[in-house]
């Protein structure tokens, strides 16, 4: 599927081309419009949208905020809409193109379509924007956040390559857990904290990131790699019988590892045969620019990430099995139906809460509400406290 945006301007185009030559990103020149206008947009958020339109909805919570509060807030507002928008369209591609559905394992490590390079420059705009933010209020944040920064920038861009384009909406659903996580924070920020609103945002937390995170993740992270184990196979047997040589693994790439597809099936319809085009349009890039590292990087990147989400839930259940422990003492005092309800409720509270706190402890982008809380937010963390007792 072709990029359904249209095209950055010529001028533009011409500026970044010889950078994207240099880095070995080719793809990128088809995307810095939507990289900048994503990183604008993001700003924007966080400097006027989010500033303005939170002390009109939350007037009685928003202004009496401290300075490092206000920041934290307006983070997480982005964080909101970039994780919302970018589950959406990746959601919207996946569903709707045809020729990245059709991709061969060859095609789906060194394929490339403008719907997935769509994906990809969204993501990449946030995490220019998290860069600079995490390098501004680096003593804010901490160099955790900065680092988190560096590394997501790092990963999304190698993906203008191309290498694995056809992964990039698939492994943005990770996120799909990002948007109850910022709920779940703002929740406690309003003096909501125990809420039924924030129990019930909670569930929905728990079970999208063991969907999206654990089952989904697990899944996808084996797909890819058989896809790159069966398309660097390929590429060697291919560049062996090309060259009556064995090359060293993983310096050269055939460019016939991408054949040319057939758009007999699109009869005249243009776009088609533009979109079946463009799948192998920068396969003289992939000939001989795809090292081994590249591939290790990414490997290495996703096991991290999947041992992190496995580790992050087995803290969860940790909490949620420690409030069962903890209110079996009191619970002969209640009825039956009284207790369990209860045990539900704050289980499913406390597990919400691990999660936050410890992916933002990872990530470094957490504050020490401790310090910094407003008095409007302390009632609210005593009435939890007072609940719990």
């Amino acid at each position: 599927m072709l990029d359904p945006l249209a095209p950055p301007p010529q001028w533009l185009r011409a500026y970044t081309e010889p950078w994207a030559e240099y880095l070995n990103l080719p793809t990128l020149s088809e995307h810095i419009h939507e990289i900048l206008a994503a990183f604008l947009f993001y700003q924007f958020i966080h400097s006027y949208l989010s500033p303005w339109l939170s002390t009109v909805l939350f007037p009685r919570f928003y202004p009496h905020f401290p300075r490092r509060t206000k920041l934290n807030w307006d983070v997480h507002v982005v964080s909101l809409v970039q994780s919302t928008l970018i589950n959406l369209v990746a959601l919207w591609v996946m569903f709707v193109d045809r020729e990245r559905q059709s991709m061969s394992a060859a095609e789906r490590v060194y394929g490339y379509t403008g719907a997935s390079g769509l994906v990809q420059a969204l993501a990449t705009g946030y995490f220019v924007y998290d860069l600079i933010v995490s390098t501004l209020y680096v003593k804010l944040f901490g160099v955790g956040m900065l680092f988190h920064a560096i590394s997501a920038l790092w990963v999304f861009s190698l993906g203008f390559r191309p290498f694995l384009n056809y992964y990039a909406p698939t492994f943005i659903l990770y996120e799909l857990s990002s948007p109850f996580l910022n709920i779940h924070w703002f929740l406690d920020k309003v003096n909501m904290t125990g809420s039924k609103a924030q129990w019930y945002n909670g569930m929905t937390l728990l079970f999208v990131f063991f969907s999206c995170r654990l089952v989904w993740g697990t899944w996808q992270s084996a797909c890819v790699y058989m896809d790159m184990w069966k398309a660097l196979k390929q590429t060697w047997s291919m560049s062996a019988a090309s060259a009556l040589v064995e090359p060293p693994v993983g310096s050269v790439i055939n460019p016939m590892v991408l054949e040319q597809r057939n758009v007999t099936l699109c009869g005249i319809d243009e776009s088609c045969i533009m979109a079946n085009i463009e799948v192998a349009k920068f396969s003289h890039y992939t000939s001989d620019r795809v090292p081994l590292w590249l591939a290790v990087t990414y490997v290495a990147s996703n096991l991290i990430l999947n041992s992190l989400n496995y580790y992050w839930f087995s803290k969860m259940i940790e909490a949620v099995t420690k409030r069962f422990r903890e209110t079996a003492a009191p619970a002969k005092e209640k009825r039956p139906e009284e207790v369990k309800e209860s045990i539900k409720h704050e289980a499913v509270l406390e597990a919400a809460a691990k999660l936050e706190k410890e992916e933002a402890h990872f990530i470094g982008g957490e504050l020490d509400d401790e310090k910094t809380t407003s008095a409007v937010n302390v009632g609210a963390n005593e009435d939890l406290r007072k609940r719990r007792a």
